[in-house]
């Protein structure tokens, strides 16, 4: 079969190679991919920026069918429709897995770059418990979010992080930071504020300014979002800033229009081993910051029945559909912000 592969540390260094397919152990299902999304991480990979173990298949934003199950496997059948978490490898027996934290432990090995994952037709999946049911009326391209989208429901639903009632302000119209919004909005929040930059103006903050659920849209190279903040909260600052674009700028703009005793939470990478971080002004306000990396299980449920209740406008989301022979083309495009989110189909 074919798959795109990180074939070696270093930037760059991917491409579509003819693989085997995978073979099935007792404790595994075999899965026919039948869409998988482009993240930030596999961009991160492909700069070098992220940990992986090369060679490696790509990708972990998958949705597809079960194909065959292992002799051990109970609970699954061929032909499921399904999703999965990447938590795999995880030990299940350190403080962190046991706490119901396994997304952070030391030995997790997720699909796309600790294990082989789902840029390629089938793929192999060792751990049965993380699979989630898909309903048939779900496309399987919608279905691929709903790993991105149970990272924002982890972040801002099971952290608490907006509460009824509170004006929220996002960093980042990216997929991530469009979701975020529409999720927010969701979960109780009077009053939805994105922003970004010249860069998004085209694609991401138009697409933004369509959304009925987000209040108000900044280009912070045109317009004031220090003064709209002001405006809109009374000179309070927001209750929430969302920090989904992995921007060192971002962190001192969220600082600047955050409330006292508000709170921040961290979705975005930045792909970088240190950046500027305004500690003083967050502490001068006593923010509670909230960092995260990765899902919890109770997410992945909730942010299926998000996108089969049709709130995530996945079809506007998805700007680039095609086979993994297209990925420079789609790559090239994320990295230039002439596309929200690519998909791989099979």
């Amino acid at each position: 079969m074919r798959a795109l592969v990180k074939t070696a540390k270093g930037m760059g260094l991917c491409e579509v190679r003819e693989v085997p397919e995978p073979a099935v152990g007792e404790n595994d299902v075999l899965i026919d991919v039948r869409a998988c999304g482009i993240c930030g991480t596999d961009i991160h990979i492909y700069h070098d920026e992220f940990p992986y173990w090369p060679p490696v298949i790509l990708g972990h934003e998958f949705s597809g069918l079960i194909a065959a199950v292992g002799k051990n496997v109970t609970g699954w059948k061929v032909g499921e429709r399904v999703v999965g978490e990447p938590h795999t490898l995880a030990c299940g027996t350190c403080h962190l897995c046991r706490t119901g934290n396994r997304q952070i432990c030391v030995d997790k090995r997720s699909p796309g770059w600790g294990i082989d994952g789902a840029f390629a037709s089938r793929m192999r999946f060792p751990e049965s418990a993380l699979l989630h049911r898909i309903p048939d009326s779900l496309l399987f391209e919608a279905a691929a979010l709903v790993e991105p989208l149970a990272n924002v429901v982890t972040d801002v639903v099971l952290t608490r992080a907006v509460m009824i009632g509170d004006i929220v302000a996002v960093a980042g119209p990216g997929p991530i930071g469009i979701m975020a919004a529409l999720v927010a909005k969701e979960a109780g929040a009077a009053s939805v504020i994105i922003f970004g930059t010249n860069d998004d103006e085209e694609l991401r903050l138009s697409l933004c300014r369509s959304l009925p659920a987000i209040d108000h849209v900044v280009n912070i190279q045109k317009g004031d979002l220090v003064r709209l903040v002001a405006d809109v909260t009374g000179g309070r600052g927001v209750d929430v800033f969302i920090e989904a674009s992995g921007a060192a700028p971002a962190l001192q703009t969220g600082a600047q229009i955050v409330r006292k005793l508000g709170t921040v939470t961290a979705i975005g990478l930045t792909g970088k081993a240190k950046v500027e971080f305004p500690y003083d002004m967050f502490m001068m306000k006593s923010v509670r910051y909230l960092f995260n990396i990765s899902t919890k299980y109770d997410s992945w449920d909730r942010s299926i029945r998000l996108l089969a209740s049709g709130l995530i406008p996945f079809e506007r989301l998805i700007t680039h559909r095609g086979p993994i022979d297209r990925w420079q083309e789609f790559f090239d495009a994320l990295l230039a912000r002439k596309a929200l989110k690519g998909m791989f189909l099979f």
